[in-house]
């Protein structure tokens, strides 16, 4: 399945999807607010139909039946979704609050899940116009260039990424907790950059002990993964993998490094 897939046709997919957020970003919008209380605005939307129309229509193309797993999307019963072998995992806003807030720091999530693990992902930022994208067995990349960009010894201090919007007590216990001989240096970036971060050796580490979902770290997951780093679940001081489709699509703490 895996192969029928060019990765730069996706690549081109999260940048169409891109234009239409960026057309809302820079006019007045309206927010709605979901069920949990996150954020809603007509990007979101707009840009989960147009990747859902492109995914259907690279099926077409590639001869696949692939199914899609959207933020946006209708609820899919862990029943169907069980028995799924590949499906996509779309984030079509990743950090809706940096979008309202209009910092720039927002991205298009889409990640291709072969049972429960990451094998493909890309993560556009439109705003700052980066684009990260990886394959299983390509590499990873920013823009064209090979991760990472930049080694541990390269790097004068300690650099941990936090959120913008969402820092925990128990993530800035984690954070007092690490031990380096270098000085500590904290780095706050919204949505799924803070994966890529990692991945492009930019930051040491990314601990995030709170709340995401499964499309929230899809993506971004596979790029930092085929870049030769890690993101795993952690719990109780320990680590284990961090899967994909479970029942409640609600990830565990995980740390990226």
């Amino acid at each position: 399945m895996l192969n029928k897939i060019n990765i730069q046709d996706i690549v081109t997919l999260a940048k169409i999807a891109g234009e239409a957020i960026i057309a809302v970003y820079e006019k007045d919008f309206d927010v709605e607010f979901k069920a949990d209380e996150s954020p809603l605005t007509e990007a979101d939307k707009a840009a989960h139909y147009i990747i859902e129309a492109g995914l259907l229509k690279l099926d077409q193309q590639n001869g696949t039946q692939i199914p899609i797993l959207s933020e946006e999307g209708k609820d899919i019963p862990y029943q169907v979704r069980k028995n799924w072998e590949y499906f996509w995992l779309v984030d079509p806003v990743d950090g809706t609050k940096e979008f309202v807030k209009k910092n720039g720091e927002f991205t298009v999530n889409i990640a291709l899940i072969h049972k429960d693990t990451p094998v493909l992902g890309v993560v556009y930022a439109p705003a700052l116009n980066t684009t990260y994208w990886a394959k299983q067995g390509e590499g990873a990349f920013k823009d064209g260039q090979r991760l990472p960009l930049k080694t541990e010894q390269e790097r004068k201090s300690y650099k941990i990424v936090a959120s913008r919007s969402h820092m925990s007590d128990e993530t800035k216990a984690f954070i007092d907790a690490i031990e380096t001989n270098k000085e500590k240096e904290l780095v706050s970036i919204g949505s799924s950059l803070k994966i890529c971060l990692v991945a492009e050796g930019e930051a040491d580490i990314y601990p995030r002990l709170g709340p995401t979902m499964e499309w929230d770290t899809g993506a971004a997951h596979a790029i930092v993964k085929e870049a030769g780093m890690h993101l795993q679940q952690y719990e109780y001081g320990g680590y284990s993998s961090h899967i994909y489709n479970k029942e409640k699509l609600l990830n565990s703490w995980f740390v990226v490094k």
